[in-house]
């Protein structure tokens, strides 16, 4: 404090009572932000205790992330401190989702044991917004039906309605789901077995199937193989021989059948299905993989047969 009788405090003693440093006081002087009531004889700066508890109330608005432009309105008056918060709030969510997604890509790197170029793929359809997550689904259901006039309406509509896309706030798990959903549905040889159970879909509604019954049928088996597998039977048993006749239907070929369950009960569909629960966050997801090769290993001894 000089002696003087005005109680004014040097940029050093101002550094000592708040615990800042003479550098950091000095450049928020510089910008504007906290001015000196005075000039000493030498030319030294000046502060009083507005001037303290002002840097108190800097210091708070730094420490909380606020740019000295936010500062310097809140200080000026030209908005408050409520309505600084709000905004930087917004830009602290996102800034949030960027790490989570910069954290995602890096931890799936770091588990495949991914290349250069691999990790720079992640990380685009990572950061893909959401309009073009919505258009690389499209245009995979597109693909998917175009010209297959006769496949199970049901079925078209639940893909199209799908929700598909990053929730708002995503886990590191769903940024890592999406990112192998988008690889999965943008690779020609997973889109071929795609198209190939669509195409099967289409064919059994050609023959005047019943709308939903491609649905229902899915759900069915599930059923089938969950029961036999909890009653412990056998795939190439007698014992399975009624559950292969449910499967059929009246005079249903076994090798024409399992042609379709082989091209819908595949590892990657299985993935796909999982993939998109995940992203959905709608819990585990069902892909029913022991039900599923339960029927195909049933049906295939009776195919062998």
């Amino acid at each position: 404090m000089i002696d003087d009788g005005t109680a004014l405090l040097t940029i050093g003693e101002l550094a000592r009572a708040t615990g800042l440093t003479v550098r950091t006081i000095r450049y928020w002087s510089d910008e504007g932000v906290l001015t000196p009531v005075a000039r000493s004889a030498g030319g030294y700066r000046l502060y009083d205790a507005e001037c303290a508890a002002r840097l108190e109330l800097i210091r708070t608005l730094r420490e909380l992330g606020l740019g000295l432009d936010d500062v310097r309105k809140v200080l000026a008056g030209e908005t408050t401190v409520a309505e600084v918060a709000a905004a930087h709030v917004v830009a602290l969510d996102a800034q949030i989702r960027a790490l989570r997604v910069t954290r995602a890509v890096l931890s799936t790197v770091a588990r495949r044991g991914s290349t250069a170029e691999e990790m720079t793929l992640m990380n685009k359809l990572a950061r893909l917004s959401a309009a073009e997550r919505r258009r690389i689904m499209e245009e995979f259901v597109d693909e998917l039906f175009h010209g297959l006039d006769t496949v199970d309406p049901s079925i078209e509509e639940r893909m199209r309605t799908i929700a598909v896309d990053l929730p708002h706030d995503p886990t590191p798990e769903q940024v890592d789901a999406w990112v192998e959903l988008a690889e999965m549905v943008q690779d020609p040889e997973f889109r071929a077995q795609m198209r190939k159970v669509m195409e099967f879909n289409s064919a059994d509604q050609g023959r005047s199937v019943a709308p939903g019954r491609a649905t229902w049928f899915p759900m069915r088996l599930v059923q089938l193989g969950g029961e036999a597998l909890q009653q412990g039977i056998a795939p190439e048993s007698p014992e399975a021989e009624a559950i292969v006749r449910e499967v059929l239907g009246d005079g249903g070929d076994p090798a024409v059948v399992l042609e379709r369950m082989e091209s819908a009960a595949n590892h990657r569909l299985a993935r796909y299905r999982e993939l998109l629960s995940t992203v959905k966050g709608s819990g585990p997801a069902g892909a029913h993989r022991e039900e599923f090769a339960w029927v195909v290993a049933a049906l295939r001894a009776r195919a062998a047969g």
